[in-house]
């Protein structure tokens, strides 16, 4: 069971990934471009959240299975996984929430683009940094190898 939902939290991050990369790049398009807030901008942004949510389900069951709650935090590896990796991904997904939640709120179509655009963009930079950090703390993964 572990290796299962390790394996589907290392495969799904790429749809995270991807996702979260698409929404930005299009917020920042209709920012810039002030173009209007279309349905198919609201999908992304929806199924960017969803993919989100799902990632951190996934995560925090591996988070309490392999007991990192408990891990010794002199470790670099255990700090990593105990706090530092949970903290910045919490905090990716609750911005993602956030930004599309008020990306609703959106007098028209800049301003929602705007928001998404701020919002997914600082999750994307935790995102890429907490896999940055990964391979840092633990030799044993690569940025996009599947571990």
């Amino acid at each position: 069971m572990n290796e299962i939902l390790k394996s589907a939290h290392s495969g799904w991050r790429y749809v995270v990934l991807l996702l979260l990369i698409a929404a930005v790049f299009q917020a920042l398009g209709g920012w810039t471009g002030k173009k209007s807030y279309s349905e198919g901008n609201r999908k992304l942004n929806l199924f960017t959240l969803i993919s989100a949510h799902i990632q951190l389900l996934l995560g925090l069951a591996l988070y309490f299975l392999n007991g990192w709650f408990r891990a010794d935090s002199s470790a670099a590896i255990a700090r990593y996984w105990k706090m530092e990796h949970i903290s910045m991904m919490l905090l990716a997904v609750i911005l993602i929430t956030v930004g599309n939640a008020r990306s609703k709120k959106g007098a028209d179509g800049v301003a929602k683009h705007k928001t998404i655009a701020i919002f997914f963009g600082i999750a994307l930079v935790l995102v890429l940094v907490a896999i940055y950090l990964m391979t840092k703390s633990d030799p044993s993964r690569t940025f996009f190898g599947v571990s």
